[in-house]
Formats: structure tokens, C-alpha cells, sequence
């Protein structure tokens, strides 16, 4: 369980060692946040806390524009005991375990040596999900990310994420983000977030660490 306290402590200060460890749910705007969030804090009455990306989703909030929480880090270990659960989200967010047309969750269970219900129960005391609610996440994290950074032509795009049909890739993307993909990339470019400011700050963190840019990075 969640600390109110402890989470809310964290989230006024944006203290980077909370995030990825928990999302904030902003009930005056409707949107849920890292711990980092730039943006003007709201009133502790006015919040609550998931530790899940997919659990917020699930209660009805959608990812903020300015934080972006698709780029939160992956903290598995303040998980502690709970190597199930961190085993099958790597399975899950990093290797598309649900991604496929025939991927079931008895089959992602079986990998991990326990059965279905077992798991879904992990991920209902963990994370507030269902292990098809992480994997939808996770796949519209994926898009998000793209959008932001790539000019991937859509199709291309949502297969990348793990969608199966552009159709589904835009159900689920405005069902998510209340806005279609190609809005979120417009928000995206018109706030310095593309492919070449991408490289731009690659090569400036190159540059930063004594690497010239003609040299090839194997």
C-alpha cells in the first residue's frame, strides 16, 4: 500500500528518488503525473496515488502532456519481494509478452512458473492492474515515445508499439490521451520534441562526456 504522506511529501518536494515509484492522480484536472512534475503542484486534497501507470489509467486519468510519464524510470527494486511481479512487467513492457494476436496470460504465467490467477492476483495487490491493463499501457507508452521522437508514418508506428491495426493504435490512443496520435505529435514538436532535437541532445551529451561527433559509437 501506498503512503499518502510519504507520497505527497515526495511529490511537493519533486524528489527524483520517488519517480517511476509512484503516479499522481490529479482529481481538479483529470490527468495523473510523475513525482517530478514541472508544473504547478495542486492541493494534497485535491490528489491521490497509484503505483501503477495503468492503475491511474484504469481509474479514469489521463497521462500529463508536460511530465510525460511514458519516460518515468523502470524501479523494480523497490518492489523488494515482489520478483514475480517485476519479472513479468520486464516480460511485459520490454519484450511485448501480450502483444501478439494469440499472447494469453496463462502463457506469460507459465514462463514465470505460476498460474494465471495467481499472477493477476500479484498484479491486482501490486499494481492496481490486471496484467492485459499493463500490457495496454505499455503499448501506448511505446506510441507516445515514438510520436514524441521519430516521424514514423502512423501504420509503421503502431505496429513498432505492439498495436495490431492503425484502427485499434487510435481507439486505444484517444481513449488514453482524449486527443488523437496526431494532435500529441503537433503538441510534441511545438514544445522542441522531435527526431532532430532528439540527435541534438544526443550529440550534446556526447560532446559533454569528451566524445566528437565524428566518432562512431559501436
Amino acid at each position: 500500500m501506498l503512503d499518502f504522506a510519504e507520497c505527497d511529501r515526495a511529490r511537493l518536494t519533486r524528489d527524483p528518488r520517488y519517480d517511476g515509484r509512484f503516479f499522481t492522480g490529479v482529481r481538479s484536472t483529470g490527468v495523473y503525473c510523475r513525482p517530478v512534475c514541472p508544473v504547478r503542484k495542486p492541493l494534497s486534497k485535491n490528489v491521490c496515488f497509484f503505483p501503477s501507470a495503468a492503475a491511474a489509467e484504469l481509474a479514469g486519468f489521463r497521462p500529463c502532456l508536460r511530465c510525460r510519464p511514458e519516460t518515468a524510470p523502470f524501479c523494480p527494486a523497490w518492489k523488494g519481494s515482489r520478483a514475480t511481479v517485476d519479472r513479468a512487467l520486464r516480460l511485459i513492457v520490454e519484450e511485448g509478452a501480450l502483444d501478439a494476436e494469440n499472447a494469453r496470460v496463462e502463457d506469460l504465467a507459465g514462463r514465470l512458473g505460476i498460474g494465471a490467477r495467481q499472477l493477476s492476483r500479484l498484479f491486482a495487490r501490486h499494481l492496481n492492474a490486471t496484467p492485459v491493463q499493463v500490457a495496454k499501457t505499455a503499448r501506448v507508452q511505446r506510441a507516445k515515445r515514438l510520436l514524441d521522437v521519430t516521424d514514423l508514418p502512423m501504420t509503421e508506428l503502431a505496429l513498432q508499439a505492439g498495436f495490431r491495426s492503425l484502427r485499434r493504435f487510435n481507439a486505444v490512443f484517444v481513449e488514453v490521451y482524449k486527443k488523437s496520435p496526431t494532435k500529441i505529435r503537433l503538441f510534441a514538436r511545438a514544445n522542441g520534441w522531435g527526431p532532430f532535437v532528439a540527435c541534438a541532445r544526443h550529440t550534446l551529451v556526447l560532446v559533454a562526456h569528451g566524445v566528437g561527433t565524428d566518432e562512431v559509437i559501436e
